[in-house]
């Protein structure tokens, strides 16, 4: 059996898969050393600054914080003032839809029943039917699906895999599944719309996913004061504490591929050589890195998720009455939400979702002014440049928001940047795609990359297009299960 503190471990990429990676390893005994092409650490989970002010880049919604803190308390983290930072938004959400109702989300039992039999008289008892039903979907699906890999294909085909996608009504989709509980058009919309936080549209996304809406209500939206991308900042001074070798500004030129083994990696045309290598970034970009496209057999069209056009803004004034979260809907939220995912165009009338940190947390923005974040679904891939398009879009999108929710907000931005699915091709994100692989039936599972590479003994694999998928929690998952697998291996 090996000496753990023998495994000499790179991680190429230090995303937040990759961090977690390198301190469940480093904290089994390991040697780690990240490579960073960046001069930081984090991945999407960073900050988008303005002269001296910043605002959370990509991740602004806070899940799971149970899972976050069991996972890195098990990589020896001290998360003590991790957990002072967290604060639990409510309301966790406002909802306006075009006929100009709102709806609130609650992670409060009694106020979300209060709040839906204001909105839809007699549906509380139907969304007491939901959370039950999907309570048992979670603890059924959780250990099936979140709690292990699938390294082989006969583990799909199990009694007990099929079985749990049978019972999880994974043959639905997530807003047919909603469809099964509310009557109410606009609850049907606020408890599927989640899927957008992957990337997915809720009338093509698994039924299986409706995970994530249960996982919103049962657990609580959280915000991480200072913001979201603050714990990529922990867990640099972690990784740096437990003496792990952080290597930002190296970019990984290839792969050090002997036979069918990966043995290290080339930075700068020098080589390194490790035991085992870990790819945390998009895995179809792997396909193309020299010394393993050559060895991949699987040389699939993977589909990207959808792009984003994210706008930050400063303003010189403040609205009352907000609430961290906003979602704002378009009528004909699936048609125009079918422009995008089915004809790969930019909508007419786009849905989009509002971040405002200053209302639970002060520090973010100056007195009387105020910090904005917008996201603005699109496809990846448009006709005509994206520049020119983003612009049109971001003006359209920020009335449609002055009418609806902040009135004279035009006439008071002081300053307006935007970021494109081309920019984040160009950071590395596959196709423009802000959440990894899309979150089709083709892609989950035992149909998405895995933590380990099928043909390429050494090589393993991290982050949001890598089973069991996208979203903080869930890539730090994948990070722990990969760990685990690794340490496995290299024992025997």
């Amino acid at each position: 059996m090996r000496n753990q503190s023998e495994i000499d471990v790179a991680i190429v990429g230090g995303g937040i898969g990759g961090m977690v990676a390198a301190l469940l390893l480093r904290n089994k005994g390991c040697s780690v050393t990240i490579y960073e092409k960046e001069s930081r650490l984090g991945g999407r989970l960073a900050f988008h600054r303005h002269d001296e002010w910043r605002i959370d880049q990509g991740p602004t919604v806070v899940l799971l914080p149970q899972m976050i803190l069991s996972i890195l308390e098990g990589a020896g983290v001290d998360c003590t003032k991790l957990k002072k930072q967290l604060t639990l938004c409510e309301p966790m959400a406002r909802i306006h839809f075009a006929d100009g109702t709102v709806f609130h989300k609650y992670h409060d039992v009694a106020q979300q029943m209060a709040e839906i039999e204001r909105a839809s008289p007699g549906e509380s008892v139907n969304f007491q039917a939901y959370m039950t039903d999907l309570k048992k979907m979670y603890d059924d699906a959780k250990p099936v699906f979140l709690d292990r890999a699938f390294l082989r294909k006969r583990n799909v085909l199990s009694w007990r895999t099929l079985s749990t996608l049978w019972r999880a009504k994974a043959h639905l989709s997530v807003e047919q599944l909603a469809r099964k509980y509310f009557r109410d058009e606009r609850l049907r919309h606020a408890f599927s719309l989640q899927t957008l936080y992957i990337g997915g549209a809720p009338k093509g996304t698994p039924g299986l996913y409706s995970l994530i809406p249960y996982a919103e209500q049962a657990f609580g939206i959280w915000y991480l004061q200072g913001g979201y991308a603050t714990l990529a900042e922990m867990l640099t001074e972690a990784l740096e504490a437990c003496g792990v070798n952080v290597r930002c500004g190296y970019p990984v030129e290839r792969l050090l591929v002997t036979g069918s083994r990966c043995e290290g990696v080339v930075v700068g045309g020098q080589a390194y050589n490790h035991d085992v290598v870990v790819y945390n970034g998009d895995y179809p970009n792997l396909q193309k890195v020299a010394g393993v496209a050559e060895h991949d057999r699987d040389q699939r069209q993977w589909q990207p998720s959808s792009g984003c056009v994210l706008l930050y803004l400063m303003a010189d004034c403040r609205w009352e009455q907000l609430t961290t979260h906003q979602f704002f809907l378009p009528s004909q939220f699936d048609e125009q939400l079918d422009t995008i995912f089915k004809q790969s165009k930019v909508p007419s009338h786009p849905a989009y979702y509002v971040f405002q940190p200053q209302t639970i947390d002060e520090t973010v923005a100056p007195s009387g002014k105020t910090l904005l974040y917008v996201l603005i679904p699109v496809p990846t891939k448009i006709d005509g440049q994206w520049s020119e398009v983003a612009e049109q879009l971001s003006e359209q999108v920020l009335l449609d928001l002055q009418t609806r929710a902040l009135p004279g907000l035009m006439e008071h931005i002081e300053w307006l940047d935007i970021r494109t699915p081309a920019d984040a091709q160009s950071f590395g994100l596959y196709g423009g795609g802000s959440f990894g692989l899309a979150p089709t039936w083709s892609q989950s599972a035992i149909f998405r990359p895995q933590i380990k590479h099928r043909e390429i003994e050494g090589l393993y694999a991290v982050g949001a297009s890598v089973h069991p998928g996208g979203g903080i929690p869930i890539v730090m998952q994948g990070a722990k299960l990969m760990a685990e697998h690794l340490l496995k291996e290299m024992r025997v």
